[in-house]
C-alpha cells in the first residue's frame, strides 16, 4: 500500500486533484455504461470542500469499498453550496459554522481530524452523525520526543559552532549538555497524545506523570496519572510540560500567570495541543522574564490560510526575538504517515455508513 507513488501523493500537496463531481467504488475502469448507471444511482453522495480538495484526501478512493458521488463544493458560493448539501449523505469538514434547513438529509459529518473547536455544534442538524478522527497522536510523540532531545543536547547549535571552527561543546573544553534520563516529564491531558508521548518517554528513563479529567484511565505508562485538581502539583515537579488536551471551555487559558508561577525556573513548557490553551500574554511574559526556562510551541494564535506559505507572524508578540524559544508553524501532526491513516479513518466511516453499520469515533450521536 505504501508505495512511492502514494508517498509522493502523500508528501507534496497540489493545486486541485479531482474534478468538481464524480464517483468512486469497487468497480473496473472498463466496465460499460449500464454498470456505470447503476453505480450512479446506488452512490451515497459526500462533500468535500474546495479548500480541501489539495491532496490531503487523495488517498480516499484506495481505502473506500462503498459507492459513494464526491463532490467538491466551495462553502463560500452559499446558493451553491446549499443545493449541494440538500443532496448529500455525508460531509467532511473540519469546520461547521452553517445553519442550513437544506441540510435536514445529511446522515455524517465526518472531520478529517481530532480538534472539534471550529465546529458550531448547534448548528449542526440534530439528525446528523458528528465524528472525528485521529492518527496525529503518533507524529505529535516524535515531535514532543524530538524537541526535548534538541533543547537538552543542543545538536544543531554545536553543528553550526564546529562548522566556524568551535570545539565547544566537546570533552577538551566543555560545557557538558543535559541528558533526558531521570527528569520528568508532566503530561497535561491524558488522552491519544498523552499516552503516546508517555510511551516513547519512558525508554529514555524519563519520570513520566501525568493529570487528566479522566484520572481513571490506564496509568500502566505512567509513574502517576491524576485529576487536574493536582494540576499545580504537577507543574511544580515537571522538568518538561507536554501540554495536550482538547480546546474546550476548561482548558482555554489553562496556563495563565498562576500556572507558570508555579513552574520550576528552569521548566521548559511544549504545546502541541491549540495555542490558546496558553495564554498569549502570560506566556510571553513568563519567557522574556526569564521566570520559566524556555518554550518549544508549535500551535500558536494566528495562521494565515490554508493552502498558503506566507502570512502573519503567528502571534501578535514578537516570540520570533527570544532565544529560549523553539518555534515551528503547526507541523508536529504533519508527516508522511499521518494521510494514509486519516484517509483510512475516514473511509471506514464512510464504509460504515453505506453499509448501515455503527460509526466510530462518535463525537455527538444523531438525535
Amino acid at each position: 500500500m505504501d508505495t512511492d507513488a502514494d508517498r509522493g501523493v502523500v508528501g507534496d500537496v497540489c493545486a486541485s486533484i479531482w474534478p468538481e463531481s464524480f464517483t468512486i467504488g469497487p468497480w473496473s475502469a472498463n466496465h460499460e455504461s449500464a454498470a456505470t448507471g447503476a453505480r450512479k444511482r446506488l452512490a451515497l453522495r459526500l462533500l468535500i470542500k474546495k479548500i480541501d480538495n489539495d491532496g490531503r484526501l487523495s488517498l480516499l478512493p484506495q481505502f473506500l469499498e462503498t459507492h459513494w458521488e464526491i463532490e467538491v463544493v466551495d462553502p463560500d458560493d452559499l446558493t451553491t453550496f446549499d443545493q449541494a448539501i440538500a443532496q448529500a449523505d455525508a460531509m467532511v469538514s473540519m469546520s461547521w459554522k452553517w445553519e442550513l434547513r437544506s441540510a435536514s438529509r445529511l446522515k455524517l459529518l465526518q472531520l478529517p481530524g481530532a480538534g472539534t473547536d471550529e465546529i458550531d455544534f448547534a448548528r449542526v442538524p440534530l439528525g446528523t452523525a458528528i465524528c472525528n478522527c485521529y492518527g496525529h497522536e503518533i507524529g505529535i510523540a516524535e515531535y514532543v520526543l524530538g524537541t526535548m532531545l534538541e533543547w537538552t543536547i543542543g545538536a544543531r547549535h554545536m553543528d553550526q559552532e564546529f562548522r566556524r571552527g568551535s570545539w565547544a561543546g566537546s570533552y577538551l573544553s566543555g560545557p557538558r549538555h543535559g541528558e533526558l534520563f531521570g527528569k520528568t516529564l508532566g503530561i497535561v491531558g491524558y488522552g491519544r497524545i498523552g499516552r503516546e508521548v508517555a510511551r516513547r518517554a519512558k525508554p529514555f528513563g524519563m519520570r513520566v506523570i501525568a493529570c487528566t479529567r479522566s484520572p481513571d484511565r490506564d496509568a500502566a505508562l505512567v509513574d502517576r496519572v491524576e485529576g487536574m485538581d493536582h494540576f499545580f502539583d504537577l507543574l511544580a515537579e515537571a522538568d518538561f510540560i507536554a501540554v495536550t488536551p482538547p480546546l474546550n471551555e476548561h482548558t482555554r487559558g489553562l496556563f495563565d500567570q498562576r500556572a507558570f508561577a508555579a513552574m520550576r525556573p528552569s521548566a521548559v513548557i511544549i504545546n502541541v495541543a491549540r495555542g490558546t490553551i496558553i495564554d498569549e500574554h502570560a506566556l510571553y511574559r513568563a519567557l522574556v522574564e526569564r521566570r520559566i526556562g524556555g518554550a518549544i510551541i508549535d500551535v500558536w494564535y494566528q495562521y494565515p490560510p490554508q493552502g498558503q506559505e506566507h502570512g502573519p507572524r503567528p502571534s501578535t508578540l514578537p516570540f520570533h526575538e527570544l532565544d529560549n524559544v523553539l518555534m515551528t508553524p503547526h507541523a508536529s501532526a504533519w508527516t508522511d504517515g499521518l494521510l494514509p491513516r486519516r484517509n483510512h479513518a475516514v473511509a471506514t466511516n464512510l464504509n460504515r455508513l453505506g453499509r448501515g453499520e455503527p460509526l466510530l469515533n462518535v463525537v455527538r450521536a444523531p438525535a
